[in-house]
């Protein structure tokens, strides 16, 4: 049997759903650290939605969560990884990043931000992500895994 997921490219129409999910999936974080507002958390999707940076994970055939790679030329930071709360504790996660890395490996390294004391944190560094820096704007820790040839 195959895997119960897939990716598929994002388009502009995704949009206005990814931002949802990104703000169902981010508010107990930003709740607890006492951040949450539901339009700033999709605005800030909306405001650095890149398509084409962007693939949309489909569970059962059913679009589920988001990921999304974007290249700079020190790094490549993972961006907007959300998965639907029923979508996750299924090991789904860890399997879309594993492919995803793998299939945009380089010499560079990849990073990626994620609020202090996120439950995501376990997910990375199962897959090697190692913390480096607290941001200085107070909430994110930026998180890197080394790039290979």
């Amino acid at each position: 049997m195959g895997r119960p997921w897939s990716l598929r490219p994002a388009t502009p129409a995704d949009a206005d759903w990814l931002a949802d999910l990104k703000a169902l999936t981010m508010r107990p974080d930003l709740e607890r650290l006492g951040l949450w507002d539901h339009d700033w958390a999709r605005r800030r999707f909306l405001d650095t939605y890149i398509p084409a940076n962007t693939d949309i994970i489909e569970i059962d055939g059913k679009p589920a969560g988001v990921i999304a790679v974007r290249a700079e030329t020190d790094a490549q930071w993972i961006e907007h990884f959300y998965l639907a709360p029923a979508a996750q504790g299924r090991g789904i996660g860890g399997q879309v990043l594993r492919h995803v890395m793998d299939a945009h490996r380089d010499a560079r390294p990849f990073r990626l931000a994620i609020d202090r004391g996120s439950a995501a944190r376990r997910l990375y560094e199962r897959a090697g992500f190692v913390h480096l820096y607290d941001d200085a704007n107070g909430v994110d820790q930026i998180f890197g895994a080394p790039g290979e040839s």
